[in-house]
C-alpha cells in the first residue's frame, strides 16, 4: 500500500513528542486500535464513545430477570492469530467451547445448513425445482449464463444457484437479512472465488439420501463463560481505562482546525483522527471546515439496514441443542434466531430451568417494521415456526427489545465507487475511517475483522506496515492525489469452513 505520509515514529517516548491520536468509537475497531497503541508503548491517545460502556454493537446487556443478551448472534470465529492471542490474553480459560449446529426452517421442517447441500429434506416438488434450476444454471441455460455476467447480487444468485434455490431460499432469505432488494446490491462482496454446489454432488445427496453439512455442526466456536460476547470487549476497556472518555457525544469535527466539539461543549484536539462512526454520518453531519459538497453528497449515498433484537427468556429447560437457525419464509419477521442459552450456562438465571432465544429482524425504507409491534410479531413468529410450543407463551418470563439504527452496511452497487472517492479524501486530512460502518464493507465486518482494522491501521501509522483486511489499495495519480482501488481481502468471509464444492453462504 502506498502512503505519502510519514508515520509517527515516537512511540514509547514522551507523550508530548507524540502526535495526538483520537479514536471515535469504543467498539471492536476502536478498542483494537487503542490496545495496539498501548501495546506499542504509545501514550498520547484518547478513545471517545457516546455510550457509558465499551463494545459498541458487540456489547452485552443483562436484564433485571438475570438473562444476558447480545446485540445479534455473535460467535468467536477468527481469521487472525493476533485476535486469537488477544482472546487468550484477556479471557484465559474463561470460555465455553461449543459445537456449532445450524439449521434452516422452511416447509414446516428443519433442513440442515447449508440449505443448498441438503435439498433432499424438502418436499419433492420443491426439491425438483431446486435441482432443475441448478442444472440449468450450471449448464448455461439459466436466465444469467454465468456469475461473471451477473451485474448485481440478484443476478449472481440466479446464475450460481438457479431459479429454484433462488425462489425458495436465497432471494427471500437475503431480503429478510439485508432489507434491500438483491438487485440493489453488488456481487463483489461475495468474491470472485465462487464455491458452487456441483450438479453431481446435488444429485448424489438427493438420490442416495445422504446428509451434506459442509462445514457442518461439528465445527466448534468459543464464547465467554460469563457476560456474553461483551465480556471480551469489556476487558479491552479495562486495559485502556486511562485513555477512555465515555458518555461523550460528538457534535462536530473541524477538519481544518483538527478539533472535535462535544454536545456538552467540551472540545478535543487531534493530530490524527481514527473514526468508527458511520461514514455517511461522519461526512454529511459531523465534518465542518473546507469540505467539498460532493464528498458529503457522495457519502450520503451509502445504504444500510436497521435491526430489532428481541430476546425471549422462557422458564423451561432448553428443548434443543441447536446453535442458530435461518428463516426465509414470511410466517415470521426474523431472519435468524439463536439459542443464546446454549452458548454458556450463565446466560440465564439457571441453566437447568430456563432457556433464551435471540431473534433478529432487519428493517429499512424497503422493508419497514413497526417498533411497537415487533415483540408480538416475534412471539407469533416463534409459534408459527415451531420454536414455541402450544402454551409455552405462558412460560415467557423475560422480554428484551433493542433497536439498532445501523445494523448491516449494505454492499450496494455504488458502494465501492463511494469508498474509492471518500476514503482517500479523508485520509489526506488525517482522518481514518475504519470499522463495520467506518469502512462499510460487510465482507470484513465480523468482530475479528473490525478489531483487526483498528490494529492494522495503527501498524500502518506507526510501523509503516500495509493494511490487509480493508481490501483497499492506494495509488498516487498523475495529479498527485491518492486514489483507491478495491481488491478482495484474503481475510474476507464469515469464518465458516467450506468444503470444496460446498455452497456459498450468501449472508448472515
Amino acid at each position: 500500500m502506498t502512503d505519502t505520509r510519514t508515520p509517527p515514529m515516537n512511540q514509547g517516548g514522551s507523550a508530548d513528542a507524540e502526535p495526538k491520536i483520537v479514536i471515535l468509537g469504543a467498539g471492536p475497531t476502536g478498542l483494537g486500535a487503542g490496545y495496539r497503541l498501548k501495546q506499542l508503548g504509545y501514550k498520547n491517545f484518547k478513545l471517545i464513545d457516546r455510550h457509558d460502556y465499551v463494545g459498541g454493537l458487540a456489547h452485552s446487556f443483562t436484564d433485571d430477570k438475570g438473562f444476558t443478551w447480545d446485540i445479534g448472534g455473535h460467535v468467536m470465529f477468527s481469521h487472525y492469530k493476533y485476535y486469537d492471542d488477544c482472546f487468550d490474553a484477556l479471557m484465559g480459560d474463561e470460555y465455553t467451547l461449543n459445537d456449532r449446529e445450524s439449521w434452516v426452517r422452511m416447509f414446516d421442517r428443519w433442513v440442515p445448513y447449508p440449505f443448498q447441500n441438503n435439498i433432499r429434506y424438502l418436499p419433492r416438488e420443491a426439491a425438483y425445482d431446486c435441482l432443475s434450476g441448478l442444472i440449468k444454471a450450471q449448464t448455461g441455460q439459466g436466465k444469467i449464463k454465468s456469475h461473471k455476467d451477473a451485474e448485481n447480487f440478484g443476478e449472481f444468485i440466479d446464475a450460481v444457484f438457479g431459479e429454484g434455490i433462488a425462489k425458495h431460499f436465497m432471494r427471500p432469505y437475503n431480503f429478510k437479512v439485508w432489507a434491500h432488494p438483491p438487485e440493489m446490491m453488488n456481487k463483489q462482496w461475495i468474491g470472485e472465488r465462487v464455491a458452487v454446489l456441483d450438479i453431481d454432488r446435488a444429485l448424489k445427496n438427493v438420490i442416495l439420501e445422504q446428509d451434506d453439512f459442509g462445514w457442518g455442526p461439528n465445527n466448534q466456536f468459543k464464547f465467554p463463560l460469563k457476560g456474553g460476547t461483551g465480556e471480551f470487549y469489556k476487558r479491552f476497556g479495562d486495559v485502556l481505562r486511562e485513555h477512555l472518555m465515555l458518555g461523550a457525544e460528538v457534535q462536530s469535527i473541524d477538519v481544518d482546525a483538527k478539533a472535535i466539539t462535544m454536545t456538552d461543549g467540551r472540545t478535543e484536539s487531534y493530530d490524527i483522527l481514527i473514526s468508527a462512526m458511520p461514514l455517511d454520518v461522519l461526512c454529511k453531519d459531523m465534518l465542518t471546515g473546507e469540505v467539498p459538497e460532493d464528498v458529503r453528497t457522495t457519502a450520503a449515498g451509502l445504504k444500510h439496514s436497521s435491526g430489532h433484537m428481541v430476546g425471549v427468556g422462557i422458564k423451561r429447560p432448553c428443548p434443543s441443542t441447536k446453535s442458530w437457525m435461518y428463516f426465509p419464509e414470511e410466517n415470521c419477521p426474523f431472519y435468524r434466531v439463536t439459542y443464546l442459552s446454549n452458548y454458556s450456562p450463565n446466560m440465564t438465571p439457571d441453566k437447568d430451568a430456563y432457556y433464551s432465544l435471540l431473534c433478529e429482524t432487519s428493517s429499512s425504507d424497503h422493508k419497514p417494521v413497526d417498533p411497537g409491534k415487533i415483540v408480538e410479531k416475534t412471539i407469533e413468529g416463534l409459534e408459527n415456526s415451531g420454536l414455541l410450543e402450544p402454551g409455552e407463551r405462558d412460560d415467557i418470563v423475560s422480554i428484551w427489545h433493542h433497536e439498532v439504527d445501523y445494523s448491516y452496511p449494505t454492499p450496494s452497487v455504488e458502494r465501492d465507487g463511494i469508498l474509492a472517492q471518500v476514503i482517500p479524501w479523508l485520509e489526506q486530512r488525517d482522518v481514518y475511517s475504519r470499522g463495520r460502518f467506518g469502512m462499510w464493507k460487510y465482507e470484513v465486518s465480523n468482530t475479528d475483522h473490525t478489531l483487526m482494522q483498528g490494529v492494522e491501521l495503527v501498524n500502518r501509522l506507526l510501523l509503516d506496515e500495509p493494511e490487509t483486511t480493508i481490501g483497499l489499495i492506494y495509488e498516487t495519480t498523475d495529479d498527485g492525489r491518492e486514489a483507491a482501488k478495491h481488491e478482495r481481502s484474503k481475510n474476507a468471509g464469515s469464518g465458516e469452513k467450506k468444503l470444496v464444492g460446498a455452497g456459498t453462504k450468501a449472508s448472515g
